[in-house]
């Protein structure tokens, strides 16, 4: 039983020359893993932090929000996400973030989403695996920092070619793959295959990374179980509790039960998540973007309703952030285990 308990402390996971500090991660969420966000997942002990998907092209254009996306201070080791189709495009904006600082560079081949797969990216490249070479083999041609790539069981249970795709990009010169336990015609529906990523697993020699569904410790021990894979990627639950992904790692590395940090310190992150958001956007667009992490953390501690109601509707960055710090007086540590 120890020896489950403690799977995810055998061996570091090694991203190329980097080596990771934990076993668990947080996943890159467009619209939601912005940096802010990123700081706190990483202070609270998060192997490792991927930034919201950047749109290659858009980058290129100078593109305000999507330099935002790609910014890392004060998160190292810094992971950017790229999204897009046209392999001169992709290398171009992989040497403009390595340049502004990234350390590891990652490909979404596996967002389901319709505005994305219907450009033929995301995971819409899992149906052309030579095109999807193609793509890579530019980006790590390009880049000096270690490239990883994240993808889908495939497009569809008639075509399951993630492990496939994981040799292709092994040979073309990733360094880690994660896998999202879902084909893209599952979008989110229904529950995350695990043991599906078994198959990735034993296809390659670079850590694999299982993603989906997992919302704590004994979830994770599940996936590293079923899969076989050194780590895990937790994307959904970390929203509005950033601190989740490092209680996880810690969880995997020691045994035993999910041990949050204190309330105190969530509350201090929480407000200081707010407050990067209103400075950087401004407190109109910094509020409107907060909005959905303002309900997430209060949903998280179980916050009454009527202040949950208030917080998402109050135009007064000074209300919210008061708000926000009340969502936490009625939790206690038992509460968040």
């Amino acid at each position: 039983m120890k020896i489950a308990q403690n799977i995810g402390s055998r061996n570091a996971i090694a991203v190329g020359p980097i080596r990771l500090d934990g076993a668990a991660m947080l996943a890159p969420m467009s619209g939601v893993s912005d940096l802010g966000m990123r700081r706190a997942a990483r202070r609270f002990g998060a192997a490792l932090a991927y930034s919201e998907m950047v749109a290659a092209e858009t980058y290129l254009d100078g593109d305000t929000e999507a330099s935002m996306r790609a910014e890392g201070e004060g998160v190292s080791p810094h992971a950017v996400q790229l999204v897009g189709r046209e392999p001169k495009a992709m290398a171009e904006t992989a040497r403009r973030v390595e340049s502004a600082g990234a350390a590891i560079i990652d490909l979404n081949m596996g967002c389901p989403a319709r505005r994305v797969s219907g450009a033929l990216a995301g995971a819409a490249l899992m149906r052309d695996l030579d095109y999807a070479e193609r793509v890579i083999s530019a980006v790590v041609d390009a880049a000096s920092v270690p490239v990883t790539l994240k993808m889908r069981l495939g497009w569809d249970a008639a075509t399951i070619n993630a492990p496939e795709l994981a040799k292709r990009a092994e040979r073309a010169g990733v360094r880690m793959v994660t896998v999202h336990g879902r084909t893209r015609a599952q979008f989110y529906d229904g529950r995350a295959d695990w043991s599906a990523a078994r198959a990735v697993v034993e296809a390659v020699s670079v850590p694999v990374i299982v993603n989906g569904d997992c919302a704590g410790a004994e979830d994770a021990r599940a996936m590293l179980a079923q899969s076989g894979a050194p780590g895990v990627m937790i994307g959904r639950a970390a929203v509005g509790a950033p601190w989740l992904v490092g209680a996880v790692s810690r969880a995997l590395a020691e045994g035993g039960p999910l041990r949050p940090p204190p309330v105190e310190e969530r509350r201090a992150a929480a407000i200081e998540h707010l407050d990067w958001l209103l400075t950087k956007l401004g407190s109109r667009a910094g509020l409107r973007h907060a909005r959905k992490h303002l309900a997430a953390y209060a949903e998280a501690v179980a916050a009454p309703a009527s202040l949950r109601r208030e917080q998402v509707t109050t135009d007064d960055p000074e209300c919210a952030r008061t708000l926000l710090g009340q969502a936490f007086d009625g939790e206690t540590l038992e509460d968040a285990a």
